[in-house]
């Protein structure tokens, strides 16, 4: 089973996702909670007061009714603000069908309680009291801007601390995900590290070290294995080469000899990318006109390639290693793709584009794998080329980026380095 490839150099390009920070929503709920409980807590203290300010009106007037009937029937005189057949009496208290003590609500020009009792027997007068309440309901105003003031107060103050506590735990899932991007772009010896506390997420922390230790031991053990692979070829590859040599001329030979080189091709690629993988390779920086090191590596390849150079600069790099890229790139636009194939360079940037079928998604999508050639036929190439131009492009510091055409054709985008 063939090892799997480390990570693409460059996913295609995507919009990152507009996102809100978590610091902010948390912030965000807890203000609207705040709200929310100072509006509950503002209306229920409102109707409250409201109801006991009524209750203890309708107590007032209920129990002046009855003092003042007790002066009443001992003096015959009126007390107690009292009043007998008052105009203002409501109905319902006007005629009552007995000669207990009554209360009414009257919601006019001044909210007021009225109580009131007969004096007699049918037909006598009604001895009522009044109790103004607009006094005690002025108030009411004032107690909801006090509690609306109160609110504001509190949510003052709860929403810097909500703020600040969710940024920790912000902070703390924040740097879960940077390991987690580190890991997913090639660096499995990224840690989260020690976490404190122990919620979840320390152990979602925890989780990402333990996922990261087994995932380095699995890609150290494949380039490990591919290494030796590559190694333990190497020798009996060279071996056949020197027994193609004794053959015979003619056909048979030339059958072999080529199936040799091709083998002897893969050997050589099989170590680059176990050098790349390793971190063994260190490029060498000179100055060089970019537009001359292309040419070179087309002319190389041996197959054609129209040049297309722009305004010629010279960019800092390693030629050997730039060199591969640009050949791997314009052999594998001739090998899967289609004539014509373009190699433009402008500024720092080299553009290959074929007019074959383009990239296939899953090489958009994941980038370049090992063995994965995209092609319905595996005699075409084992899949190596573009990993190594990855690899090599990662070394210098250099984008390599992977793309379908509008118009058809594949097209691959290496940006050097300022």
């Amino acid at each position: 089973m063939p090892p799997t490839s480390p990570p693409p150099t460059s996913p295609p390009p995507t919009s990152p996702p507009r996102r809100t920070s978590l610091r902010w929503k948390i912030a965000a709920l807890a203000a609207a909670t705040a709200c929310l409980v100072a509006v509950a807590v503002g209306v229920l203290v409102h109707l409250w007061t409201d109801q006991d300010i009524r209750s203890r009106a309708e107590m007032r007037a209920f129990n002046a009714v009855y003092a003042a009937m007790d002066v009443y029937r001992r003096t015959g005189s009126l007390s107690e603000g009292a009043e007998l057949d008052p105009a203002e009496l409501p109905a319902r208290l006007r005629h009552p069908a007995d000669d207990q003590r009554h209360t009414a609500y009257d919601g006019g020009a001044g909210p007021s309680y009225w109580a009131a009792q007969r004096t007699g027997g049918p037909g006598s007068p009604v001895l009522a009291v009044r109790v103004n309440m607009a006094s005690e309901l002025s108030n009411l105003p004032r107690l909801d801007v006090a509690m609306a003031v109160a609110s504001l107060l509190a949510l003052a103050v709860a929403v810097p601390l909500a703020g600040y506590g969710a940024g920790l735990l912000a902070r703390r899932l924040r740097r879960v995900a940077e390991t987690a991007g580190r890991i997913s772009a090639g660096d499995v010896d990224a840690r989260t590290g020690p976490t404190k506390g122990g919620d979840e997420v320390a152990e979602i922390a925890a989780t990402v070290d333990a996922m990261a230790d087994s995932l380095g031991r699995r890609l150290r053990a494949e380039r490990q294995f591919t290494a030796d692979v590559a190694h333990e070829l190497r020798t009996p590859v060279g071996g056949l080469l020197a027994a193609v040599d004794l053959l015979p001329a003619g056909e048979t030979e030339d059958l072999i000899r080529g199936r040799v080189r091709d083998l002897r091709g893969l050997v050589e690629d099989l170590l680059e990318v176990s050098r790349l993988d390793a971190g063994a390779e260190r490029p060498v920086h000179v100055r060089v006109p970019l537009g001359e090191v292309v040419r070179e590596a087309v002319a190389r390849t041996g197959a054609g390639a129209e040049v297309r150079v722009g305004e010629p600069l010279p960019v800092e790099t390693d030629p050997r290693r730039l060199e591969r890229i640009v050949g791997n790139l314009v052999l594998n636009a001739h090998r899967h793709g289609a004539a014509p194939v373009r190699v433009t360079v402008e500024g720092r940037t080299v553009v290959v584009r074929d007019h074959g079928p383009g990239f296939p998604a899953e090489l958009l999508r994941h980038g370049p794998r090992r063995f994965h050639t995209g092609a319905a036929e595996r005699g075409s190439g084992h899949g190596l080329g573009l990993t190594i131009a990855a690899g090599q492009a990662r070394l210098l510091g250099a984008e390599l980026r992977f793309d379908n055409a509008p118009d058809g054709g594949a097209v691959a985008t290496l940006r050097l380095p300022d």
